[in-house]
């Protein structure tokens, strides 16, 4: 009399076939990702708007502000940035500051510009060293 010793495979095939549908359905929910507007060229500028409607806004060591080169005291800035965007329907900056001033004084002219009503705020990262006269 002979015995039978194979294995009986069928309850772990069925095993892994739950497993595998379990892997199935949970994959697609755990994929975490963030929203990203990338930065347009320079022919989609040319075809779609000009660029003469950015506003550049940059912090100097001295405490001023240039906004679009135009050079403004830090406490008149606020006022003068609220009247460009009252009529605007883009209400987006670009933020640059020079080397020398601390991250502190940058998020206070952050919270400067969000209190004159931009939405959207873009850093320009660019190294900006104070010209030596």
């Amino acid at each position: 009399m002979a015995t039978n010793a194979e294995p009986n495979v069928v309850p772990l095939c069925d095993v892994l076939l739950v497993l595998l549908i379990i892997f199935m359905i949970i994959t697609p929910m755990i994929q975490k990702g963030m929203d990203v507007r990338l930065p347009e060229t320079a022919s989609e500028t040319s075809s779609g708007g000009s660029s003469s409607n950015v506003i550049v806004v940059t912090l100097k060591p001295d405490n001023t502000i240039l906004i679009n080169q135009e050079q403004i005291d830090y406490n008149l800035a606020q006022d003068r940035l609220r009247n460009l965007y009252a009529t605007r329907q883009d209400k987006t900056v670009f933020v640059r500051a020079y080397a020398s001033v601390s991250y502190n004084r940058v998020v206070e002219m952050i919270d400067m510009l969000r209190g004159a009503g931009c939405e959207v705020l873009a850093l320009v990262p660019e190294y900006i060293e104070e010209e030596s006269n």
